[in-house]
């Protein structure tokens, strides 16, 4: 993976990878930012919704290249383009997400209440900008850097952990947990916010190396369903996930608390959500009543079967509950 830092590195860095007529993909907050791309697709959806990505696709017949500008969206459906037409993608993350770091992605129908996913070829390049995440709200910067924090807890017990993930998921809880309560203080602290997306990018790569947990899973089908924001749905469920995978996996969650810091490392991780705003899935919309139909749409996902403890689906649906 090639990465680079700042803006300036994204011309030359096209011109180094051979791609001449680029396809910027992203959302209308991005319709005034200089950039040298001509042809531009600014209707990016949240969640990379089927319909938005398939339009992105026909303007994207010309192009040799896509660059994604934005969170986890824009590079999901850059990448759900890029696997259909065979283009490379370049992204450039203006969240925490770390969906950058992964060849698979996701695609929401809203009108099904899913999330369905799919894999292609990983990004070819990164370039970090930190002055584009200065305005990012105080909703999506916690809520993506909790999405990150749970790339580095989950990376850690999964099916496929493996050393070089070990060592970003560390270094990722780290300078995330360290700097997160820094950057919801001071939003436009450029430092604290190119160490933040630092720790995400440590994030990011534990996450394309090891892969997802019950976490992921449990986040993935409530989006799926409501339309949460994944960094939401993350924030909320990761520390019954963490409760959930303690008996199996003690020690990989210790070694997760030591790098944030903390002896317990669950309340850690509700703390920094509150921190961020996000408290209990009543608050995002979720009707209780339909906590078994979340469960059942959790246990079957990638992330749910790779989590080294199985989750049935009432055990889920009692996780879900408990942050109800």
């Amino acid at each position: 993976m090639i990465v680079r830092w700042g803006l300036a590195e994204l011309e030359p860095l096209l011109a180094e990878l051979g791609i001449e007529r680029p396809l910027l993909i992203a959302s209308p907050r991005w319709a005034d930012l200089e950039l040298p791309i001509a042809e531009r697709f600014h209707g990016v959806k949240s969640h990379a919704e089927r319909a938005a990505v398939s339009e992105a696709a026909e303007r994207a017949e010309a192009a040799d290249g896509l660059v994604a500008l934005g969170g986890g969206s824009a590079v999901d459906s850059a990448k759900a383009i890029g696997a259909k037409l065979g283009l490379p993608v370049v992204a450039v993350p203006t969240t925490y997400a770390g969906a950058e770091w992964t060849s698979f992605f996701g695609m929401r129908d809203p009108e099904r209440g899913v999330k369905e996913g799919g894999s292609g070829p990983s990004p070819v390049a990164i370039v970090y900008e930190p002055r584009l995440t200065l305005d990012l709200s105080r909703e999506a910067s916690g809520g993506t850097a909790l999405n990150a924090l749970a790339h580095c807890a989950e990376a850690l017990y999964v099916e496929g952990r493996n050393a070089e993930a070990d060592s970003h998921a560390l270094e990722g809880a780290r300078l995330i947990g360290e700097t997160l309560p820094a950057v919801l203080e001071a939003p436009h602290d450029l430092e604290a916010r190119t160490t933040l997306l630092e720790g995400a990018m440590h994030a990011g790569a534990a996450l394309g190396s090891a892969g997802l947990g019950l976490g992921h899973a449990m986040a993935q089908a409530l989006g799926g369903r409501y339309g949460i924001a994944h960094g939401a749905a993350n924030a909320i469920c990761l520390p019954p996930a963490l409760r959930f995978n303690q008996p199996v996996a003690s020690a990989e969650i210790g070694r997760f608390g030591e790098a944030l810091g903390a002896t317990d490392p669950v309340a850690r991780t509700e703390e920094l959500a509150r921190l961020s705003g996000f408290d209990r899935l009543r608050e995002l919309g979720v009707p209780e009543g339909e906590l078994d139909e979340v469960a059942e749409a959790t246990v079957v996902r990638r992330g749910a079967q790779a989590n080294p403890r199985p989750a049935t689906p009432a055990e889920v649906a009692e996780l879900l509950r408990s942050v109800w």
